[in-house]
């Protein structure tokens, strides 16, 4: 039988559960590259950008597109990364939490 408590508890535990995985993304760290590493960007899993490093030997005032390429490709990886692992982790937060096969990456989560 259908019990609204019931339902409500476990609502407010996956709030809490899922809560706590965001906090946790802040420590899933990414890092990918681009120039075969002359531009590397590091990111967590919430997708904040947290360090760009560029090698001086790239930087070429003449040519100011070929970085700016570079940095969007790095950063683009290591958002793409960072994005992955974070859903992976908050789909074992909620596995247990959700009807089969309900995708909360498609809510925004």
């Amino acid at each position: 039988m259908f019990n609204i408590g019931d339902m409500m508890g476990k609502f407010r535990d996956m709030q809490e559960r899922m809560q706590h995985a965001k906090e946790k993304l802040n420590d899933i760290i990414t890092d990918a590259e681009a120039g075969g590493g002359m531009v590397r960007v590091r990111a967590n899993a919430n997708r904040k950008v947290l360090s760009i490093k560029i090698d001086p030997e790239i930087i070429d005032k003449n040519d100011p597109e070929m970085l700016e390429d570079l940095v969007t490709a790095a950063v683009n990886r290591a958002l793409d990364l960072a994005d992955a692992k974070g859903r992976e982790e908050m789909q074992k937060v909620t596995q247990d939490l959700l009807p089969p096969g309900m995708d909360l990456g498609k809510i925004g989560f």
